[in-house]
């Protein structure tokens, strides 16, 4: 196959293998070409078509899997949808489990859940001043590891006032049906606001290792809050997803009363 000579030639052949993932020409969740046999497929060396997958991996098309090669992504980017993912009515018509179950199933995939840590502890600083609570008060910690058709795809690591989640029953492995936040509600407890910073960053070897990462791929890191009505937080939670693997969407309604104005600068 002749390349073009006015652009790098890795580029190019990144080009026609993108091309050919997005075409499912390589299947999801199967194996590419050994990289001699691309290199005499292209007509270029072996440097080159490593050059070429680099960039695939950075961009999350691919992984480098020990004993099975370069295998292509399996599982199709995540559309998170930040401003309805908490609707309480839609998760439970659908029996989900929790805004992370819903997600994962609306897309066809399976979403699977494994707890990594549960129990009382110590709060970190961050979420003890968020949630209020006096030096020694303790906090239910739950860390999960969680996947989207066995793809790991999310560490989500929440904190709430011990007594809360024990009032709401929330010590145990299973939540039940909708979640924590349906057992909250059931006590007259469930939040009614969250607010979420998202910033992207580098992520920490264990992240590394868990997402099966390469060096130059980097993580969201979401601070999520939820409270009560009167402004009082009952949960501080920090999320880590791979950017390459989740589209974060946002959507709003216009204020009637400022629909005519012009945008602030």
């Amino acid at each position: 196959m002749a390349l073009e000579a006015a652009k790098s030639q890795y580029r190019q052949v990144a080009d026609l293998l993108r091309e050919g993932i997005e075409r499912e020409d390589y299947a999801p969740g199967s194996t590419l070409p050994a990289e001699s046999e691309l290199a005499a497929e292209y007509g270029v060396s072996r440097v080159t078509i490593n050059r070429a997958v680099q960039l695939l991996r950075g961009e999350g098309l691919v992984r480098v899997l020990r004993g099975r090669g370069t295998v292509v992504r399996a599982i199709p980017p995540i559309r998170r949808n930040s401003s309805r993912r908490y609707a309480r009515s839609s998760r439970e018509e659908e029996g989900s489990r929790g805004a992370f179950d819903f997600e994962i199933r609306r897309l066809g995939l399976k979403p699977s859940t494994k707890l990594a840590q549960l129990g009382q502890i110590a709060p970190p600083e961050t979420a003890r001043g968020v949630l209020g609570l006096e030096i020694g008060e303790m906090v239910l910690v739950r860390k999960r590891e969680m996947f989207a058709s066995d793809e790991p795809v999310l560490l989500a690591t929440s904190y709430f006032p011990w007594d809360l989640a024990e009032q709401a029953g929330v010590t145990d492995v299973d939540t039940g049906p909708g979640g924590t936040y349906s057992r909250l509600a059931e006590i007259g407890k469930g939040p009614v606001r969250f607010t979420e910073d998202v910033r992207v960053r580098t992520p920490l070897p264990a992240e590394e290792r868990f997402f099966a990462l390469s060096e130059t791929q980097q993580v969201y890191e979401i601070v999520h809050i939820a409270y009560l009505k009167d402004g009082v937080a009952v949960e501080y939670r920090e999320d880590v997803l791979p950017t390459y693997q989740w589209i974060m969407h946002f959507e709003w309604n216009a204020e009637n009363d400022s629909a005519d104005k012009e945008p602030d600068e």
